[in-house]
C-alpha cells in the first residue's frame, strides 16, 4: 500500500490488475476524454506503462481500491507528462463508470496531491484535462487547483484542447 484515505487504499497495479483496468479503459463512456475506448494493445501498453514507471521514477498510475472490498475501483496516481516544452509532475484519475459520483476521484487526487508535496517534495503539481472534461475538471478544483493555461495535445490521431491545474506547496502543506 502506498496511500490510504478514510475510504480507500493506493497500490502499485501488477498483472493481476489487468482484467480491471480493460473493465474501465475498454469502456467508450469512461474513456470519452481519450477519443474512445483502448484496444487490447493499447490496454496491454497502458498497463506496461505504468509498471516502468514504477521502476523509473517510483510512482506512476497506482490502483485505487476500496478498503472494504480490497475491489480496484480505479486508478489515480502521479506520472511525468509533457506540456508545452517541459515536463511536468501530473495528478490524474480515472474511475471505472458505476464508481463515478460517490467523490472517489477527489479522495484519491487530494491524497496524490498530499504525496507529492511530502513524500516526493514537488513544489508544484498539476492536472491536464482535455477542454471538454468538465467532471475531471471538477476534481482538480476541489483539489484546490486552478486553471493556469491551454495547450493543444494530439493525440490517437486527434488534435484535443487541454487545459493545465495546478496547485502550488502552500505553508500549511509543510507542516
Amino acid at each position: 500500500m502506498i496511500i490510504e484515505t478514510e475510504r480507500l487504499y493506493l497500490r502499485e497495479m501488477t498483472e493481476a490488475d489487468y482484467p480491471d483496468l480493460c473493465e474501465m479503459i475498454q469502456d467508450e463512456e469512461t474513456m470519452y476524454a481519450y477519443n474512445g475506448a483502448m484496444s487490447d494493445r493499447e490496454s496491454r501498453e497502458w498497463l506496461e506503462r505504468q509498471l516502468a514507471r514504477y521502476e523509473r521514477y517510483g510512482f506512476g498510475f497506482w490502483a485505487v481500491c476500496l478498503k472494504e472490498t480490497d475491489e480496484m475501483v480505479g486508478q489515480c496516481g502521479l506520472t511525468m507528462q509533457p506540456w508545452q516544452d517541459t515536463e511536468v509532475l501530473e495528478i490524474g484519475y480515472l474511475l471505472k463508470k458505476k464508481y463515478w459520483h460517490r467523490g472517489y476521484a477527489t479522495e484519491a487526487a487530494v491524497a496524490c496531491k498530499k504525496y507529492a508535496f511530502e513524500v516526493l517534495g514537488a513544489e508544484e503539481v498539476c492536472s491536464i484535462i482535455r477542454d471538454t472534461n468538465t467532471a475531471s475538471q471538477r476534481v482538480a478544483l476541489r483539489n484546490g487547483m486552478t486553471k493556469q493555461d491551454s495547450w493543444v495535445k494530439h493525440y490517437r490521431g486527434v488534435d484535443m484542447p487541454h487545459d493545465r491545474f495546478v496547485v502550488r506547496k502552500s505553508a500549511k502543506d509543510s507542516e
